[in-house]
Protein backbone atom coordinates (compact mmCIF):
# COMPACT_ATOMS: atom_id res chain seq x y z
CA UNK A 1 0.00 0.00 0.00
CA UNK A 2 1.06 3.93 -0.90
CA UNK A 3 1.48 6.34 2.03
CA UNK A 4 0.46 9.61 0.74
CA UNK A 5 3.59 11.39 1.32
CA UNK A 6 5.33 8.82 -1.45
CA UNK A 7 3.64 10.25 -4.35
CA UNK A 8 2.44 14.09 -2.67
CA UNK A 9 5.23 16.56 -4.73
CA UNK A 10 4.55 20.34 -4.63
CA UNK A 11 0.99 21.63 -5.52
CA UNK A 12 0.99 23.05 -9.20
CA UNK A 13 -0.49 25.20 -10.40
CA UNK A 14 -3.29 23.87 -13.57
CA UNK A 15 -3.93 27.12 -16.34
CA UNK A 16 -7.65 26.03 -17.50
CA UNK A 17 -9.54 26.04 -20.72
CA UNK A 18 -13.24 26.86 -19.98
CA UNK A 19 -15.83 24.46 -21.24
CA UNK A 20 -16.52 25.40 -25.04
CA UNK A 21 -14.21 27.89 -24.96
CA UNK A 22 -11.14 27.06 -27.58
CA UNK A 23 -7.64 27.37 -26.69
CA UNK A 24 -6.18 30.92 -27.15
CA UNK A 25 -4.13 30.79 -30.39
CA UNK A 26 -5.21 27.57 -31.50
CA UNK A 27 -2.88 25.73 -28.59
CA UNK A 28 -2.77 24.75 -25.37
CA UNK A 29 0.65 26.14 -24.50
CA UNK A 30 4.30 27.06 -26.11
CA UNK A 31 5.28 23.13 -25.02
CA UNK A 32 2.13 21.27 -26.17
CA UNK A 33 2.49 21.17 -30.23
CA UNK A 34 -1.49 21.98 -30.28
CA UNK A 35 -2.12 22.79 -34.53
CA UNK A 36 1.16 21.18 -35.32
CA UNK A 37 0.81 17.67 -37.36
CA UNK A 38 1.80 14.53 -35.89
CA UNK A 39 1.16 16.25 -32.20
CA UNK A 40 -2.52 15.77 -30.34
CA UNK A 41 -4.62 19.11 -30.63
CA UNK A 42 -6.19 19.36 -27.53
CA UNK A 43 -7.34 22.25 -25.02
CA UNK A 44 -6.15 20.80 -21.16
CA UNK A 45 -2.73 21.99 -20.01
CA UNK A 46 0.70 21.02 -21.91
CA UNK A 47 1.50 18.87 -18.30
CA UNK A 48 -1.81 17.46 -17.75
CA UNK A 49 -2.12 16.04 -21.67
CA UNK A 50 1.65 14.87 -20.99
CA UNK A 51 0.65 12.62 -18.08
CA UNK A 52 -2.41 11.26 -19.87
CA UNK A 53 -0.29 10.48 -22.97
CA UNK A 54 2.68 8.80 -21.31
CA UNK A 55 -0.22 6.71 -19.19
CA UNK A 56 -0.79 5.55 -22.78
CA UNK A 57 -3.98 7.57 -22.98
CA UNK A 58 -4.81 10.13 -25.51
CA UNK A 59 -5.48 13.54 -24.59
CA UNK A 60 -8.21 14.68 -27.13
CA UNK A 61 -10.00 11.50 -26.58
CA UNK A 62 -9.73 11.88 -23.06
CA UNK A 63 -10.63 15.41 -23.06
CA UNK A 64 -13.88 14.99 -25.43
CA UNK A 65 -15.00 12.09 -23.40
CA UNK A 66 -14.71 14.78 -20.53
CA UNK A 67 -16.70 17.28 -22.11
CA UNK A 68 -19.50 15.19 -22.94
CA UNK A 69 -19.89 14.12 -19.05
CA UNK A 70 -20.08 17.39 -18.31
CA UNK A 71 -22.38 18.81 -20.93
CA UNK A 72 -24.79 15.74 -20.17
CA UNK A 73 -24.80 16.97 -16.57
CA UNK A 74 -25.01 20.50 -17.36
CA UNK A 75 -27.67 20.09 -20.55
CA UNK A 76 -27.59 23.10 -22.03
CA UNK A 77 -28.03 24.62 -18.50
CA UNK A 78 -25.93 25.48 -14.94
CA UNK A 79 -25.81 23.56 -11.95
CA UNK A 80 -28.75 25.41 -10.11
CA UNK A 81 -28.10 24.34 -7.06
CA UNK A 82 -24.69 25.17 -6.96
CA UNK A 83 -25.08 28.64 -8.43
CA UNK A 84 -28.14 29.41 -5.73
CA UNK A 85 -26.69 28.32 -2.43
CA UNK A 86 -22.68 29.10 -2.87
CA UNK A 87 -21.38 32.72 -3.24
CA UNK A 88 -19.55 33.09 -6.82
CA UNK A 89 -16.58 34.23 -5.22
CA UNK A 90 -15.86 31.17 -2.67
CA UNK A 91 -13.10 29.43 -3.03
CA UNK A 92 -12.76 25.66 -0.97
CA UNK A 93 -10.49 22.62 -1.20
CA UNK A 94 -12.20 19.39 -1.94
CA UNK A 95 -10.56 16.02 -0.95
CA UNK A 96 -11.25 13.10 -3.21
CA UNK A 97 -11.19 10.24 -0.73
CA UNK A 98 -11.36 6.61 -0.98
CA UNK A 99 -14.74 5.49 1.31
CA UNK A 100 -12.86 1.92 0.53
CA UNK A 101 -9.79 -0.27 -0.04
CA UNK A 102 -8.94 -1.01 -3.45
CA UNK A 103 -7.23 0.04 -6.63
CA UNK A 104 -7.26 3.69 -8.09
CA UNK A 105 -7.32 4.27 -11.43
CA UNK A 106 -8.18 7.86 -13.07
CA UNK A 107 -7.26 10.50 -11.44
CA UNK A 108 -5.67 12.40 -14.44
CA UNK A 109 -9.35 11.72 -16.00
CA UNK A 110 -10.56 13.37 -13.10
CA UNK A 111 -8.29 16.57 -13.27
CA UNK A 112 -9.37 16.86 -17.34
CA UNK A 113 -12.83 16.85 -16.05
CA UNK A 114 -11.88 19.35 -13.86
CA UNK A 115 -10.34 21.61 -15.55
CA UNK A 116 -13.08 21.96 -18.40
CA UNK A 117 -15.48 23.10 -15.58
CA UNK A 118 -13.47 25.92 -13.76
CA UNK A 119 -13.23 29.30 -15.17
CA UNK A 120 -10.28 29.96 -13.50
CA UNK A 121 -6.64 28.44 -12.61
CA UNK A 122 -6.49 25.49 -9.71
CA UNK A 123 -4.39 24.30 -7.16
CA UNK A 124 -3.93 20.08 -7.65
CA UNK A 125 -2.25 17.84 -4.89
CA UNK A 126 -1.36 14.45 -6.36
CA UNK A 127 -1.26 12.20 -3.26
CA UNK A 128 -1.17 8.79 -4.88
CA UNK A 129 -0.78 7.60 -8.17
CA UNK A 130 -2.86 5.79 -10.55
CA UNK A 131 -2.84 1.83 -10.02
CA UNK A 132 -1.99 2.12 -6.48
CA UNK A 133 -3.59 0.46 -3.34
CA UNK A 134 -5.48 2.80 -1.30
CA UNK A 135 -7.50 2.12 2.21
CA UNK A 136 -10.77 3.84 3.31
CA UNK A 137 -10.72 7.32 4.09
CA UNK A 138 -7.19 8.07 2.05
CA UNK A 139 -6.74 10.88 0.45
CA UNK A 140 -6.01 10.35 -3.38
CA UNK A 141 -6.44 14.36 -5.23
CA UNK A 142 -7.01 17.65 -3.74
CA UNK A 143 -8.30 20.38 -5.47
CA UNK A 144 -8.37 23.91 -4.64
CA UNK A 145 -10.45 25.97 -6.80
CA UNK A 146 -13.99 28.11 -7.24
CA UNK A 147 -16.20 26.29 -4.81
CA UNK A 148 -19.01 26.44 -7.49
CA UNK A 149 -16.73 24.75 -10.13
CA UNK A 150 -15.67 22.17 -8.17
CA UNK A 151 -19.15 21.28 -7.11
CA UNK A 152 -20.20 21.44 -10.63
CA UNK A 153 -17.48 19.31 -12.19
CA UNK A 154 -18.07 16.44 -8.89
CA UNK A 155 -20.24 14.45 -9.64
CA UNK A 156 -18.71 13.95 -13.49
CA UNK A 157 -15.29 13.48 -11.97
CA UNK A 158 -16.73 10.95 -9.68
CA UNK A 159 -18.94 8.86 -12.24
CA UNK A 160 -15.32 8.02 -14.15
CA UNK A 161 -13.24 7.65 -11.13
CA UNK A 162 -15.01 5.21 -9.14
CA UNK A 163 -15.78 3.21 -12.58
CA UNK A 164 -12.16 3.07 -13.41
CA UNK A 165 -11.14 2.42 -9.89
CA UNK A 166 -13.80 -0.43 -9.37
CA UNK A 167 -12.35 -1.64 -12.68
CA UNK A 168 -8.70 -1.50 -11.31
CA UNK A 169 -9.79 -3.13 -8.11
CA UNK A 170 -11.12 -5.97 -9.50
CA UNK A 171 -8.76 -6.53 -12.00
CA UNK A 172 -5.98 -6.55 -8.96
CA UNK A 173 -8.06 -9.45 -7.19
CA UNK A 174 -7.42 -11.49 -10.31
CA UNK A 175 -3.79 -10.62 -10.89
CA UNK A 176 -3.54 -11.33 -7.35
CA UNK A 177 -4.79 -14.64 -7.37
CA UNK A 178 -2.83 -15.46 -10.46
CA UNK A 179 0.41 -13.94 -8.33
CA UNK A 180 3.41 -16.96 -8.70
CA UNK A 181 2.35 -18.32 -12.20
CA UNK A 182 3.30 -17.43 -15.47
CA UNK A 183 -0.51 -16.69 -16.57
CA UNK A 184 -2.06 -13.17 -17.29
CA UNK A 185 -5.51 -11.99 -16.77
CA UNK A 186 -6.43 -9.59 -19.28
CA UNK A 187 -9.98 -7.93 -20.45
CA UNK A 188 -12.40 -8.74 -23.68
CA UNK A 189 -13.82 -5.72 -25.78
CA UNK A 190 -17.00 -6.27 -23.57
CA UNK A 191 -16.43 -2.57 -22.75
CA UNK A 192 -18.78 1.17 -22.34
CA UNK A 193 -19.20 1.85 -25.60
CA UNK A 194 -17.56 5.32 -25.82
CA UNK A 195 -14.76 4.43 -22.71
CA UNK A 196 -13.10 1.28 -24.48
CA UNK A 197 -9.60 3.44 -24.14
CA UNK A 198 -10.31 4.60 -20.43
CA UNK A 199 -11.67 0.97 -19.36
CA UNK A 200 -8.56 -0.83 -20.62
CA UNK A 201 -6.32 1.55 -19.09
CA UNK A 202 -7.68 1.04 -15.59
CA UNK A 203 -7.29 -3.01 -16.66
CA UNK A 204 -3.45 -2.16 -17.28
CA UNK A 205 -3.44 0.01 -13.07
CA UNK A 206 -4.82 -3.30 -12.10
CA UNK A 207 -2.21 -5.52 -13.27
CA UNK A 208 -3.67 -6.94 -15.96
CA UNK A 209 -3.24 -7.14 -20.33
CA UNK A 210 -5.29 -5.63 -22.75
CA UNK A 211 -6.96 -8.05 -25.55
CA UNK A 212 -7.52 -6.46 -28.61
CA UNK A 213 -8.31 -2.65 -28.54
CA UNK A 214 -10.14 -2.58 -32.07
CA UNK A 215 -11.30 -5.65 -34.84
CA UNK A 216 -8.53 -4.49 -36.74
CA UNK A 217 -5.85 -5.02 -33.91
CA UNK A 218 -6.19 -8.70 -34.92
CA UNK A 219 -8.22 -11.01 -35.63
CA UNK A 220 -10.36 -13.41 -33.23
CA UNK A 221 -11.94 -16.30 -35.31
CA UNK A 222 -15.42 -17.28 -33.06
CA UNK A 223 -18.15 -19.76 -33.87
CA UNK A 224 -20.38 -17.72 -36.08
CA UNK A 225 -17.29 -16.99 -37.94
CA UNK A 226 -16.58 -20.44 -38.27
CA UNK A 227 -19.95 -21.20 -39.79
CA UNK A 228 -19.81 -18.65 -41.92
CA UNK A 229 -16.79 -20.04 -43.43
CA UNK A 230 -17.88 -23.75 -43.25
CA UNK A 231 -14.81 -25.07 -40.70
CA UNK A 232 -12.49 -23.84 -38.14
CA UNK A 233 -9.73 -25.01 -40.89
CA UNK A 234 -11.12 -22.54 -43.61
CA UNK A 235 -12.02 -20.03 -41.75
CA UNK A 236 -8.71 -19.78 -39.74
CA UNK A 237 -7.52 -19.97 -44.00
CA UNK A 238 -9.68 -17.18 -45.29
CA UNK A 239 -8.35 -14.57 -42.55
CA UNK A 240 -4.73 -15.58 -43.33
CA UNK A 241 -4.75 -15.37 -46.68
CA UNK A 242 -6.50 -12.01 -46.59
CA UNK A 243 -4.95 -10.51 -43.71
CA UNK A 244 -1.54 -12.44 -43.97
CA UNK A 245 0.42 -9.74 -41.21
CA UNK A 246 -2.39 -10.12 -38.92
CA UNK A 247 -1.59 -12.41 -35.93
CA UNK A 248 -4.77 -14.79 -35.89
CA UNK A 249 -6.54 -16.09 -32.84
CA UNK A 250 -9.04 -19.14 -32.75
CA UNK A 251 -11.60 -20.14 -30.34
CA UNK A 252 -11.92 -24.20 -30.50
CA UNK A 253 -14.26 -25.90 -27.75
CA UNK A 254 -13.03 -29.02 -28.22
CA UNK A 255 -9.46 -31.30 -27.96
CA UNK A 256 -9.06 -32.50 -31.48
CA UNK A 257 -10.43 -28.21 -32.88
CA UNK A 258 -7.14 -27.52 -30.88
CA UNK A 259 -5.17 -29.56 -32.77
CA UNK A 260 -6.61 -28.71 -36.01
CA UNK A 261 -5.85 -25.11 -35.51
CA UNK A 262 -2.20 -25.34 -34.38
CA UNK A 263 -1.70 -27.58 -37.91
CA UNK A 264 -2.90 -24.60 -38.95
CA UNK A 265 -0.91 -22.35 -37.65
CA UNK A 266 -3.19 -20.20 -35.50
CA UNK A 267 -0.86 -17.93 -33.05
CA UNK A 268 -2.96 -17.92 -30.25
CA UNK A 269 -5.70 -20.63 -28.83
CA UNK A 270 -9.09 -19.43 -27.39
CA UNK A 271 -9.92 -22.51 -25.16
CA UNK A 272 -13.88 -21.64 -24.53
CA UNK A 273 -15.55 -23.34 -21.39
CA UNK A 274 -12.82 -26.19 -20.95
CA UNK A 275 -12.12 -27.51 -17.65
CA UNK A 276 -9.14 -27.40 -15.63
CA UNK A 277 -8.54 -30.86 -16.91
CA UNK A 278 -9.09 -30.21 -20.62
CA UNK A 279 -6.77 -27.08 -20.62
CA UNK A 280 -4.14 -29.17 -19.09
CA UNK A 281 -4.39 -31.45 -22.31
CA UNK A 282 -4.55 -28.68 -24.39
CA UNK A 283 -1.43 -27.19 -23.09
CA UNK A 284 0.40 -30.72 -23.72
CA UNK A 285 -0.96 -30.55 -27.11
CA UNK A 286 0.45 -27.59 -28.08
CA UNK A 287 3.82 -27.70 -26.44
CA UNK A 288 4.16 -24.06 -26.65
CA UNK A 289 3.81 -23.79 -30.59
CA UNK A 290 1.07 -21.52 -29.69
CA UNK A 291 -0.06 -18.99 -26.88
CA UNK A 292 -3.31 -20.49 -25.19
CA UNK A 293 -6.49 -18.47 -23.38
CA UNK A 294 -8.57 -19.73 -20.79
CA UNK A 295 -12.09 -18.20 -21.53
CA UNK A 296 -15.81 -19.42 -19.81
CA UNK A 297 -16.15 -21.07 -16.53
CA UNK A 298 -13.54 -18.63 -15.06
CA UNK A 299 -13.86 -17.18 -11.03
CA UNK A 300 -11.49 -16.04 -8.73
CA UNK A 301 -11.67 -19.42 -6.64
CA UNK A 302 -10.78 -21.11 -9.51
CA UNK A 303 -8.19 -19.30 -11.02
CA UNK A 304 -5.16 -20.38 -9.59
CA UNK A 305 -6.29 -23.77 -10.52
CA UNK A 306 -6.08 -22.67 -14.13
CA UNK A 307 -2.89 -20.91 -14.39
CA UNK A 308 -1.45 -23.67 -12.85
CA UNK A 309 -1.65 -25.68 -15.93
CA UNK A 310 0.02 -23.48 -17.58
CA UNK A 311 -2.57 -21.82 -19.90
CA UNK A 312 -0.94 -18.27 -20.96
CA UNK A 313 -4.06 -15.76 -20.58
CA UNK A 314 -7.21 -15.65 -18.55
CA UNK A 315 -9.86 -13.58 -20.33
CA UNK A 316 -12.59 -12.26 -17.96
CA UNK A 317 -14.89 -10.14 -19.89
CA UNK A 318 -16.70 -9.19 -16.27
CA UNK A 319 -13.63 -7.22 -15.59
CA UNK A 320 -15.15 -4.17 -17.49
CA UNK A 321 -18.31 -5.46 -18.24
CA UNK A 322 -19.09 -6.12 -14.64
CA UNK A 323 -17.01 -4.49 -12.20
CA UNK A 324 -18.97 -2.55 -9.19
CA UNK A 325 -17.68 0.86 -8.76
CA UNK A 326 -14.66 1.80 -6.32
CA UNK A 327 -16.34 4.03 -3.77
CA UNK A 328 -14.87 7.64 -3.69
CA UNK A 329 -16.41 10.56 -2.10
CA UNK A 330 -15.86 14.32 -2.60
CA UNK A 331 -15.21 16.21 0.90
CA UNK A 332 -15.14 20.05 1.23
CA UNK A 333 -13.23 21.87 3.31
CA UNK A 334 -12.07 25.56 3.38
CA UNK A 335 -8.97 26.38 1.29
CA UNK A 336 -6.10 26.92 3.45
Amino acid sequence: MSTPDEHRPEPVDVPLIQIGVPASGGGCGDDCGCGDEDVYECGLDPSLAALLAESGLDPVQVEDIAHVAIEEDLDGGVDVTTAATVPEDAVATGDFTAREAGTVAGLRVAEAILSIVCTEEFEVERHVADGDRVEAGQKLLSVTTRTRDLLTAERSALNLLCRLSGIATATRAWADALEGTSAKVRDTRKTTPGLRALEKYAVRCGGGVNHRMSLSDAALVKDNHVVAAGGVAEAFKAVRETFPEVAIEVEVDTLDQVTEVLEAGADLILLDNFTPEQTARAVELVGGRAFLESSGRLTLETAAQYAATGVDYLAVGALTHSSPILDIGLDLREAA
